[in-house]
């Protein structure tokens, strides 16, 4: 950082640029759990809290969750799914009651024990998930098949407290999210129902995070406690799946901002021309409902904003300078693979969506590739200790026995982690007659995916 330290009564001098120092410090492939905390904090997506497990959620990370959230809740309001909001707080007698459901949060639930000084008549839980605070409602507001379905959405904050090495955005204490729970006459209505939520799922990680996933269904072991099943989608995280050593890379689908427009100037160029024709590049992409945004900052160098812009992840960044102008065009750079074109401004609107689009297209099949080649298909213990280490993505014919899943993962506990099913995919490849078990050796029931638990 520099600064002027001017002296006497002289002329004052004009004030120097003051930059910070942008970059990351670690590597994605050389530290990943370092590279991961530098990305979130230096995006400015998230602010770390004095209270472990917790973080303060800016606006680059909430405009996120907002953009999702308005996708999601426009297509469960096609299936009348009505928005409710319950208490967070639930009685002990309450989850006692609920004993069988709340096994599984048990040791995460957070209790509040005193009001100021004084203690508590009765501890009061923070909610770790909201069906035994809904469910007691339900019975008292369904009181025949005349009131069926009941369709409820909620969107709120939830607390499991048990729990070491928490990770922004993946094991948090508190963390915003969605729960929709609903009633019907029969089972059949209710599968259905869920197959259609877990495809808004998929959409949601493959349409706007341009990450792939396997939709499938839990084992009786991973299943979500008080559950007959559990359908599950297998992801790989957003910031995870497309970030480099220059930060976050964000889909534009869900990027707060589509487009950042930066002016360079160069010191005999008109630079108000210059950040006129940046202005009306803003104001036309913004009125074709584009989200483009001008940095006009002076205190920093167009050189500080790119690297600041490609730290934040914005799929497009567009500079004008003299050149530009004088021949009518604008420069613009991909943040996905650095890619620059010039491009005419009469055909700004239409190439830029071009481009957003082959970058929505580009990250998706860019990690589907990823996660294809780590998926390995195996049928003997022998191979699924060696794909095991190798930190692959594991397929492997199981007899779908819990004994033998708890087998498993007590034979492969270790300093890396111990093996679990992931999910059992609906997409089933064939199991020829005769496949046994990869760990027991009894007759193969299906095919499902196992990885470490980290």
């Amino acid at each position: 950082m520099s600064t002027n330290k001017g002296g006497g009564g002289g002329k004052k001098k004009k004030e120097v640029k003051k930059e910070t120092k942008l970059g990351m410090g670690y590597k994605k492939d050389d530290n990943f759990g370092e590279w991961y905390s530098e990305v979130v904090v230096n995006s400015e997506m998230i602010e770390y809290y004095d209270i472990s497990g917790c973080y303060i959620l800016r606006p680059w990370a909430m405009e996120i969750w907002e953009l999702l959230k308005e996708f999601f809740d426009s297509e469960i309001k096609k299936l009348k799914l009505k928005p409710y909001y319950f208490p967070l707080f639930v009685t002990e007698n309450v989850l006692q009651k609920e004993k069988d459901h709340i096994e599984g949060f048990a040791p995460e639930v957070a209790w509040v024990t005193k009001s100021g000084k004084s203690d508590l008549e009765a501890p009061i839980a923070i909610r770790p998930t909201s069906e035994t605070v809904m469910y007691p409602y339900f019975s008292k507001w369904i009181r025949s098949h005349r009131d069926l379905p009941l369709k409820c959405n909620q969107w709120c904050n939830v607390v499991r407290w048990e729990f070491s090495n928490p990770t922004p955005f993946i094991r948090s204490r508190e963390f915003l999210w969605q729960e929709g729970h609903t009633v019907f006459a029969t089972k059949e209505e209710a599968d259905e129902e869920v197959l259609q939520i877990l495809e808004l799922y998929r959409r949601i990680y493959e349409e706007f995070l341009a990450v792939p996933v396997s939709k499938g269904r839990k084992s009786e072991m991973e299943k979500f406690a008080g559950g007959l099943y559990t359908t599950s989608v297998e992801i790989g995280v957003m910031i995870m799946t497309h970030g480099d050593d220059k930060g976050l890379v964000l889909p534009p689908k869900v990027a707060p901002i589509q487009v950042i427009v930066i002016p360079v100037p160069f010191k005999d160029a008109d630079t108000t021309a210059i950040k006129g024709a940046c202005e009306s590049a803003v104001y036309t992409l913004n009125q074709a409902g584009i989200r483009a945004d001008l940095d006009a900052r002076e205190n920093y160098s167009p050189g500080w904003k790119y690297s600041q812009w490609e730290m934040k992840g914005v799929p497009l960044r567009i500079e004008i300078g003299p050149k530009d102008l004088a021949n009518k065009q604008v420069r613009i750079v991909r943040r996905d693979n650095g890619t620059k074109v010039d491009i005419p401004s009469t055909d700004l609107v239409e190439q830029v969506r071009v481009l957003l689009d082959g970058i929505q297209v580009n990250l998706l099949e860019t990690a589907k590739a990823k996660r294809d080649a780590c998926i390995e298909i195996i049928s003997t213990w022998d191979e699924f200790i060696a794909a095991l280490n190798n930190k692959k993505l594991i397929l492997a014919p199981w007899c779908d026995e819990e004994e033998v899943e708890k087998d498993v993962k007590a034979r492969t506990k270790g300093e890396l982690g111990a093996a679990k099913t992931l999910c059992t995919p609906f997409d089933q490849p064939d199991l020829p007659s005769g496949t046994v078990c990869f760990a027991s050796g009894k007759p193969a029931q299906k095919w499902s995916f196992w990885g470490r638990s980290y």
